[in-house]
């Protein structure tokens, strides 16, 4: 007697393997999350949104400030009097590190000679005051110029934790699924582990860029924290003295 078999599959282990292929991708991690998983997913996508905002943001505000610096640093002391000079600080875009920086020692000097005669004159001298202006400012500037990175330096190291979290939690539902099953069938530890994987990989693609950006930032800012040095060194001397100082900052004695 002749039976039909055309309805039954020609290699069941072909299925089974296919299965579980289709319960490692990511469309079914996403519709198989449970509570923990959403929380680990949610905080990862935050993190990296995150972490790409302040690296696109700190690079596009490090390189205005890089190359307007020549630019300002110049003009200033190109000017042929110090009322010159403060209009075209004043003229300089809101962000603009450098003329803030000027303008701080500027107001300073003023300050002071309005107080002459009075206690804070008796109290501090003109070039103490002008350096107490200058230290403020500097240190306004370079806090400014380091918004986001304890955000990235968060990321890079938190990051593969949360991933890992991800991951022992995809093994946890494995070993669960075999319990319950009883059996290590392919169809039944393929969806946790590969959800495991994912997770592990997302955390990963989450921390490399923001560690890249922190370290990137960093040496990028200790270039202009040096000029903001040498050109808040230069200004006190013409502030105090009402001559430049050339060569005496702390850039030029670093390339002594």
């Amino acid at each position: 007697m002749l039976q039909d078999t055309s309805a039954q599959p020609a290699n069941p282990g072909q299925n089974s393997n296919a299965d579980a292929l289709k319960q490692m991708g990511f469309d079914h991690l996403i519709h198989n999350f449970d509570f923990l998983g959403w929380i680990v997913f949610v905080v990862l996508v935050a993190m990296s949104v995150l972490s790409w905002y302040f690296i696109v943001a700190n690079f596009i505000r490090n390189s205005l400030v890089r190359s307007r610096a020549d630019k300002v640093i110049q003009g200033f002391w190109n000017t042929s009097s110090t009322q010159e000079a403060i209009r075209m600080l004043e003229e300089q875009p809101k962000g603009e590190p450098f003329s803030k920086i000027a303008l701080d020692a500027a107001s300073a000097v003023a300050h002071h000679q309005q107080a002459a005669g009075g206690r804070l004159a008796e109290t501090l001298s003109r070039s103490e005051f002008i350096d107490r202006a200058l230290r403020q400012a500097v240190a306004r500037e370079s806090l400014r110029l380091e918004g986001g990175l304890t955000l990235l330096a968060t990321v890079g190291s938190s990051a593969p934790f949360i991933g890992l979290l991800g991951t022992v939690w995809g093994i946890y539902h494995a070993l669960i699924g075999i319990a319950a099953s009883g059996s290590a069938s392919m169809d039944k530890v393929a969806g946790p582990v590969g959800e495991a994987l994912i997770m592990t990989a997302f955390g990963l693609f989450t921390a490399i860029p923001a560690v890249l950006a922190y370290n990137f930032f960093m040496r990028s800012n200790r270039l202009t924290y040096a000029q903001f040095d040498e050109f808040a060194h230069d200004l006190h001397d013409f502030f105090a003295t009402g001559a430049r100082v050339e060569g005496t900052g702390p850039a030029a004695v670093a390339k002594k």
